[in-house]
């Protein structure tokens, strides 16, 4: 009687024993192997069938989306009502009517809804329905929505600055995809600003979209002895064209109030300070064909943003065209002996941008641009190896901006030693420099005058070395934003100029 009771005990002791981390690791590997084996024989033996029968001519007589609940049906039909064989003029064959069931399926995607993956059934209709023929297909969607409400709250450090910030977004609002997201944020320069925005697709394209938002912040620009308020909104029409290329066109009103003067605040600070209020339209054109926008190793990378305030009906108590470009190129570099990517690879950057001062509609001569206008430039995510606004004009210990610049960068990444190409870690050697500069007549009698001051204030940026910086640092690419950390070392500097030699942290999601 004794053999089954130390049994017993036995396996009492066997269930107190602690699961081995390894072995139950190894267990969930297997069974993710299993999962991938099982879905990739599905596929193999779909794509089998889909080849086998591609040129079936088939019918398309049903499409519907399981359980969608919170989607309104409109919504859905604009997207796959077009895809109906009676709205097609002619039959699809198999494989035609699952890439366009594909494609639809891909736009729902785009628009943030549900889970992936998104999964696509076919069907025969039901026999006992004297409508359908032989060649019918019923396709059926299957999602899973994601969550209405999302909130968040973290914290954020880089480019000097720390703050706390909350995120709420309320998704697929009245049931056509629209989100409604508010933002609040404390730091240490942006000491508060909180913003609200209303986004919606257009006919249930997701290429095609308006946003409406508002905002109030106050930011404390210490390189320029001051606090900047501001309070307004806008209204912008966002889509994608066929190639790719994005556009935005949008409207912004804005009251602007350049406050808390420093007592060491310098002339020109202090001329601007007070309200101001800008009523501008603009256009942003993108085109993006990187092969990693962090980091990448392959491709180019175009922008351009044309604004224009206070002209005739905007209105307004500022006036100017302000216009900025941006490109970017990269290139792998191969090393012999290493097949495939190595992971080296040398990019290229190039940002200017020219503000041309215009007339309000109550003025006859073109009007002085403003400290809040201008351009800065310096700093970890720009010309590195330089403070924040370092570069540039200055009254005192101020700067005060420009109204034209021009700044370049080469840099050279290649892998970490035993990390790794296909790991977000790189190591950096980089050149960078650039020039910023105020116009010689600003705030002229005349039209003409202020022209020939903007173009010899252009070809002044050719006339001698720009401000130069070089250095080594480590890169590392987060999904979210691009950390570096960079040993500079200035070349060239000009009289008043702000350089950084040694360590430079930096943060951002598009570095020059």
């Amino acid at each position: 009687m004794a053999e089954p009771l130390d049994t017993e005990d036995h396996i009492f002791e066997n269930l107190q024993k602690q699961i081995d981390p390894k072995l139950s690791a190894a267990k969930a590997q297997a069974a993710q192997k299993r999962e991938h084996e099982y879905y990739e024989k599905a596929q193999r033996r779909f794509g089998d069938l889909v080849g086998t029968n591609s040129t079936l001519p088939c019918t398309i007589s049903s499409i519907r989306v399981l359980n969608a609940n919170n989607t309104r049906k409109g919504f859905l039909a604009r997207i796959f009502d077009p895809i109906l064989s009676v709205n097609q003029d002619r039959p699809y064959t198999l494989a035609e009517a699952i890439q366009e069931v594909s494609i639809g399926a891909d736009k729902l995607h785009k628009f943030d809804l549900f889970h992936e993956p998104i999964s696509i059934f076919l069907d025969k209709p039901s026999q006992t329905d004297p409508s359908t023929t032989a060649s019918d297909l019923d396709v059926y969607l299957s999602v899973k929505e994601k969550s209405r409400i999302l909130l968040k709250t973290g914290t954020d450090v880089g480019n000097a600055e720390g703050s706390a910030y909350g995120t709420l977004l309320l998704r697929n609002v009245f049931g056509g995809a629209e989100t409604f997201n508010v933002n609040a944020s404390l730091g240490t320069r942006t000491r508060s600003a909180y913003q609200a925005t209303f986004e919606t697709p257009i006919l249930s394209n997701p290429d095609l979209r308006v946003e409406v938002g508002g905002l109030a912040s106050s930011t404390d620009k210490s390189w320029a002895s001051h606090e900047e308020v501001l309070k307004g909104g806008w209204a912008k029409l966002r889509w994608i064209a066929k190639g790719g290329n994005r556009h935005e066109f949008g409207y912004n009103g804005v009251w602007r109030q350049i406050t808390g003067l420093a007592s060491n605040a310098s002339p020109t600070v202090r001329a601007d300070a007070g309200d101001t209020v800008k009523s501008s339209v603009s256009h942003t054109w993108i085109t993006d064909r990187r092969n990693n926008p962090l980091l990448p190793s392959r491709g180019y990378y175009a922008k351009t943003i044309s604004e224009i305030a206070g002209w005739r009906p905007l209105q307004g108590d500022v006036a100017f065209w302000k216009s900025e470009v941006e490109a970017q190129t990269a290139l792998s570099v191969p090393i012999p002996g290493v097949e495939g990517d190595s992971g080296v690879s040398f990019t290229t950057g190039i940002r200017a941008g020219v503000l041309y001062p215009l007339a309000l509609a109550s003025e006859p001569k073109p009007e002085a641009s403003h400290l809040n206008d201008r351009f800065q430039l310096g700093g970890p995510t720009d010309v590195r190896g330089f403070r924040l606004a370092g570069l540039g004009p200055r009254d005192g210990t101020d700067a005060v901006g420009g109204d034209v610049y021009a700044a370049g960068s080469a840099n050279l990444l290649f892998p970490v030693p035993g990390v790794g190409a296909e790991r977000p870690f790189r190591i950096q050697a980089f050149l960078n420099g650039g020039r910023l500069l105020a116009l010689k007549h600003s705030g002229s009698k005349d039209r003409s005058t202020t022209q020939k001051s903007v173009y010899s204030t252009i070809a002044e940026l050719g006339s001698g070395l720009p401000s130069m910086a070089t250095g080594i640092g480590l890169v590392y690419a987060h999904p979210v934003a691009r950390f570096e950390l960079n040993f500079s070392l200035p070349l060239v500097l000009r009289k008043g100029e702000d350089a950084r030699k040694g360590l430079q942290f930096g943060i951002g999601i598009n570095l020059l």
